[in-house]
């Protein structure tokens, strides 16, 4: 009569969470902060700082943060070009004090933000206080570029 081995049921026993462990692990975001960009443009070094930004928010680099309500579009028009862009409305509009007391806007509430290439490696994010979704950069309040 043949005899199983104790040994071997144990052993995948404990191999078999820990491969679960890694696939579950190895699913999750690299980052639980949004993709990185150092502040590029002077208006940026000096009101927003570097940012963080995935499609669920952006934050500042003073901590401060917005939340997207929804991607409404993937493209925009940029100086009469349309381009690949990501638009997003903005879940609670405000108009938060950044980096040296400067506010995102200073002429209202933001309710949209965009962003797309604004060149090699480098992105621009802008925002818009009006209560329609934005057709193009001409509606915006500022602008901001980064390095990616």
């Amino acid at each position: 009569m043949h005899r199983a081995r104790r040994g071997g049921a144990m052993t995948s026993k404990r191999i078999l969470p820990a491969v679960l462990g890694l696939l579950i692990a190895s699913a999750a975001p690299a980052s639980a902060e949004g993709d990185r960009y150092r502040a590029f443009s002077t208006t940026a070094e000096s009101i927003t700082g570097d940012i963080s930004m995935d499609d669920f928010s952006i934050t500042f680099a003073n901590g401060r943060s917005l939340k997207f309500a929804a991607l409404l579009g993937d493209h925009f028009t940029v100086d009469g070009e349309r381009v690949n862009a990501s638009v997003y409305s903005v879940e609670d509009p405000s108009d938060p004090e950044l980096e040296n007391g400067n506010r995102l806007c200073g002429a209202g509430d933001v309710t949209y933000l965009a962003s797309w290439s604004g060149g090699e490696g480098l992105t621009t994010v802008a925002v818009f206080t009006g209560d329609e979704p934005p057709e193009s950069s001409a509606d915006m309040c500022a602008s901001y570029t980064y390095q990616d």
